[in-house]
């Protein structure tokens, strides 16, 4: 399955948040969408990175809750991994796993941002996958496909 056909199938959506948004904006934005990472982008549109309960969480740590008055540039992970839509769900999870995060934006022709995806919707992909093709290996068994 393609990243084209999970966003086909989960949507568009992209919750995103400027690099001059505080942290505690983006925690707020983080809770009222019950998403793990938003997109960041610039006044142009473009992505220049992404922020996840991780990076929320080290802020934390290093500098205490006055971390919620800091900019979301200064947490961001700026070198952010993307992906394209004829990207694979498998070669999305090895990737994912390999790097050790959970969000990835898609960028359509290597510029423009289309949607974001994250282990969660490339495991639900790969379950559903799995259980189609173990019903129609059932059918074959049992004579009616």
């Amino acid at each position: 399955m393609t990243v084209a056909a999970m966003l086909k199938f989960k949507g568009p959506d992209i919750v995103s948040a400027s690099p001059s948004d505080t942290i505690a904006s983006a925690v707020a934005l983080l809770a009222k969408m019950k998403i793990g990472a938003v997109v960041v982008c610039d006044a142009g549109g473009d992505l220049v990175g992404i922020l996840s309960e991780r990076d929320i969480v080290r802020g934390l740590g290093e500098h205490g809750t006055d971390v919620m008055g800091h900019t979301v540039d200064s947490l961001m992970t700026a070198n952010v991994k993307t992906c394209t839509i004829h990207d694979t769900a498998d070669g999305l999870m090895q990737r994912m796993t390999e790097g050790r995060f959970r969000h990835m934006p898609v960028l359509d022709d290597g510029e423009k941002l289309v949607g974001v995806i994250s282990i969660g919707d490339v495991v639900k992909r790969r379950i559903s996958q799995l259980e189609h093709e173990t019903e129609a290996m059932r059918d074959y068994i049992s004579g009616h496909a």
